[in-house]
């Protein structure tokens, strides 16, 4: 290939969302509302569990850090996409593209596999109840909870040299509102079939591993439900797995499109769409979800009230 067409690491421009000038006003409005009600509903989540001896179990241990990851990779694309509206332009250097790529890589593939490790939570608590203590120690907690951290870095030290590495074309204008894997792939020159392969792998490694995680323990949950007798046991052990159920349907389902689908299926709208719904809109879900559909949260969030107000009423 001619070497004109292609340029070395410099400024990219970003698309972002806000292309529609007469909805472009409300968009931002929606997503700016949608960032700020998840960044207070993660961290009142964080706070409960942190606060309350009633929260301190092992399921709500992965789900703090659960809201954690939300908060740190929704912080990784919004701000930014959100000061490109205001300033006019969507202008993003090589370094920081990159840094926001391999943030991005980092904190979903762990969460990925965090949510995976958490059917196994659930399965342990359902098929397991009384060694529930020893299958689900401190030390495994902790080991689940590094293991995440480790799939979302391997992710990101595996991917990113590799998609930034790519000969880009003269254009580096990005149709999408941050450097997000496929698109970057769209953008790169010459002969991306081994790229291609390498990625398809690694993203493989990271949905269908945690998947197949998710889908092994809720196929014991759903025959150890089967074979109780008591409607009221039943009735409890679906309430116990239906958040997570939730949050998974939802998480998976949009990266699986994004990542698993061969790239003739892609569009850059469908791939705008299917990003924000994984990526703005879940971390906003997640401990929605959580809290609603979860006595224990709903209460504790009453006795931090109660606590509060007879603080004052000592004041």
């Amino acid at each position: 290939m001619n070497g004109n067409n292609k340029t070395f690491p410099s400024d990219f421009t970003l698309t972002g969302l806000f292309t529609n000038n007469k909805a472009s006003g409300f968009l931002f409005s929606i997503i700016c509302a949608i960032f700020f009600m998840a960044m207070i509903a993660n961290g009142v989540m964080i706070f409960l569990i942190y606060i309350d001896p009633h929260l301190h179990t092992p399921m709500y241990f992965l789900l703090s850090h659960l809201s954690f990851i939300d908060i740190m990779y929704i912080s990784t694309i919004v701000p930014k996409m959100l000061a490109d509206y205001l300033e006019g332009e969507g202008t993003i250097s090589f370094i920081a593209c990159t840094a926001q790529y391999f943030l991005y890589m980092g904190f979903v593939g762990a969460e990925f596999f965090l949510l995976g490790l958490m059917a196994y939570d659930r399965y342990v608590a359902i098929c397991n109840p009384l060694r529930y203590p020893v299958l689900m120690s401190h030390r495994v907690c902790w080991m689940i909870l590094a293991s995440s951290w480790f799939g979302g870095a391997l992710d990101s030290f595996l991917l990113t040299p590799i998609t930034m590495s790519l000969p880009f074309c003269a254009s580096h204008k990005i149709n999408h509102f941050f450097c997000e894997a496929p698109t970057m792939l769209r953008l790169a020159c010459g002969d991306k079939a081994v790229y291609e392969m390498v990625m398809y792998i690694c993203c493989v490694m990271m949905l269908l591993i945690p998947f197949s995680v998710v889908i092994a323990s809720y196929t014991g949950v759903l025959i150890a439900v089967h074979q109780m007798k008591s409607a009221e046991g039943k009735k409890k052990a679906f309430a116990t797995c239906s958040s997570h159920m939730m949050v998974v349907i939802l998480f998976y389902g949009a990266a699986l499109y994004t990542y698993m689908l061969p790239q003739s299926y892609h569009t850059p709208t469908k791939d705008k769409v299917f990003s924000v719904f994984y990526t703005i809109i879940t971390p906003l879900l997640n401990p929605l979800i959580y809290s609603l559909r979860n006595r224990d949260v709903a209460e504790a969030f009453k006795r931090v009230l109660a606590r509060c107000r007879g603080t004052r009423e000592e004041f």
